[in-house]
């Protein structure tokens, strides 16, 4: 025991942080640099042979490190080395598990090789694995894909669902989600006395959704699941207990919806025996004389092979992550950058041409005003914000494409979020951005200014005008508005760099009420369905799931 202690002083003293147990087995903590700062493991290593990897202090987006991580350990512990496959939708997180454990291997005397951040499946030897078949089929494991995969089996639980998703982890940009909106007749709404969209809230939803170009049968079904998808969630044990004004739903005041909702469906969909695929893309369609029978697919060890199956629902997501389809589809936006998931590449758009199938709105994109750079999170939403350049100029309020070519034309290319304690009261999103480090801080706004590298005599200047405005009343003339209140007297104040960025595709495959795909003459292409961001949807996250649930139900029903 002596011995021990006497070790385990030394190697702290030498800077190197080891615990040794009595069965031999050495715990090295190590550390890298991941995508939101430090991360720190505890490697477990007994006779040159790793045991265990533990998740130490970190500052990785907890739905996606509380997936990636489980993937990356059991890749580490089996091969016995880092020199393993990073989890895709995780790339830079487990890189960072990596190079830890490659550190803790190096502390005990092992030997890696070099440790890469991103492996290629098309450099392992190519492979045709045999056909298999399912009754149904979903490419795509986001909202709409996995709600697919709930529905089809609570219809008919002895059907074999398989799902497939090209990433190493599910649930796509759903996970992110602050807002699940679109909600109506919710229990939220209810003890809020929401009675705009509790007393007759399907003929409301309907009256409401008249201008967004979809067809009146496709109101009338999306209006029918969103009356019951509040009921649905809380059957899979998801509670959207939260209603800030509206149909906007976050699981919590101080919890997001996309968190709850997706763990609600993964676990749903394990419970339910659904045979899902993670790291395997789908490639192609299986038509035979205009009907759909299945689908090509190829995973991470480059084996590709034909799931047939009786029913084929396309779940994957929009284009916002594919420069060249902007450029093609929707000229302009391709200079922007994309607050959407890295799996949003718009895999099956050329499929769906190929196959004569109908596009629509493919050059509809929204824009979302404020990410966070360089984390990409969605940011803002304080009561009062102020857009500022490296000058400490205001600029004005765009929208759009016209916004984020104002932000690029700056010095830089960078602006800034700025807002005070009011605001900072008024929203969740920014009391959270803050709390996490996200944001810079400053008792004075001369504070603020040095720690994000923005003109102090130029913002001071800016700020006196601006709230002049406020108390008169006036336009200010470098907003082209009247300001919505003036600025805190006295601080904090709190500012981020941000961008505005593609965040959603709207046009997609054409489908009609039960999510069938529809050809260019409008006729339902048989066995064949889609939903979620794929299709030409007005709406968004909710959308995506009330449409994945009426492919489920729909395919399911016609087995």
């Amino acid at each position: 025991m002596k011995k021990l202690l006497v070790l385990v002083i030394v190697l702290l003293v030498a800077g190197v942080i080891v615990f040794a147990s009595a069965s031999g087995a050495e715990v090295y903590t190590a550390s890298a640099n991941a995508y939101g700062g430090e991360l720190t493991v505890e490697v477990t290593i007994e006779e040159d042979r790793i045991t265990d990897v533990a998740l130490g202090e970190n500052h990785e987006t907890n739905v996606v490190i509380d997936r990636a991580f489980p993937v990356i350990r059991q890749r580490i512990l089996e091969a016995n080395s880092p020199e393993v496959d990073s989890v895709s939708g995780a790339t830079f997180s487990t890189y960072a598990v990596k190079l830890a454990v490659a550190d803790a291997m190096q502390q005990a005397g092992m030997q890696t090789g070099e440790i890469e951040r991103v492996s290629d499946a098309s450099q392992k030897p190519a492979a045709e694995r045999e056909e298999e078949s399912c009754d149904i089929v979903i490419v795509g494991g986001g909202p709409a894909g996995l709600a697919a995969a709930v529905a089809a089996k609570q219809t008919r639980e002895e059907l074999r669902v398989i799902v497939v998703e090209k990433l190493d982890i599910l649930s796509g940009n759903g996970k992110f989600d602050m807002n699940f909106y679109d909600l109506i007749n919710s229990e939220a709404q209810k003890r809020a006395g929401n009675e705009e969209w509790t007393v007759d809230p399907v003929e409301h939803f309907i009256k409401t959704k008249a201008e967004t170009g979809e067809s009146d049968e496709r109101i009338a079904a999306w209006a029918e699941q969103e009356n019951l998808l509040d009921a649905w969630l809380r059957g899979l044990g998801v509670e959207l207990n939260y209603n800030y004004g509206g149909t906007n739903h976050m699981a919590e005041a101080d919890a997001y919806a996309g968190e709850a909702v997706q763990a609600g469906l993964e676990n749903a969909v394990s419970s339910l025996g659904v045979d899902v695929r993670t790291g395997t893309r789908g490639t192609d369609l299986v038509m035979e004389n205009g009907v759909c029978k299945g689908v090509t697919v190829q995973n991470n060890a480059n084996e590709t092979y034909v799931i047939r199956a009786n029913a084929v629902i396309i779940a994957t997501g929009g284009f916002c992550g594919n420069k060249e389809l902007l450029a093609e589809y929707a000229p302009g936006y391709e200079v922007l950058n994309t607050s959407n998931q890295m799996g949003a590449t718009g895999d099956f758009v050329k499929v769906f041409e190929r196959y004569g199938f109908k596009l629509e709105n493919m050059d509809v994109i929204r824009v979302f005003p404020n990410i966070i750079v360089p984390r990409r999170d969605l940011t803002g939403g304080a009561d009062m914000n102020l857009l500022v350049n490296k000058e400490g100029e205001l600029l004005p309020d765009l929208a759009g494409l016209e916004r984020g070519e104002m932000i690029r034309e700056q010095t830089g290319g960078a602006v800034f979020y700025i807002t005070d304690k009011t605001g900072y009261d008024s929203f969740y999103r920014i009391r959270k951005h803050v709390d996490q480090g996200y944001y810079a801080q400053g008792a004075t706004l001369e504070e603020l200014c040095k720690a994000l590298g923005i003109d102090a005599a130029g913002l001071a200047a800016s700020v006196k005008q601006y709230n002049a405005d406020a108390a008169d009343g006036a336009q200010n003339a470098a907003l082209g508005a009247v300001p919505v209140r003036a600025l805190d007297a006295s601080g904090p104040y709190y500012g981020v760099r941000v961008e505005a960025a593609n965040h959603m595709t709207k046009g997609g495959v054409l489908t009609n009420e039960s999510a069938q795909v529809l050809t260019e003459e409008n006729e339902v292409v048989p066995g064949l369905y889609a939903a979620g961001e794929v299709t030409a949807q007005s709406g968004g996250y909710s959308q995506s799931v009330a449409f994945g649930k009426i492919a489920g139900e729909h395919a399911a029903g016609m087995q």
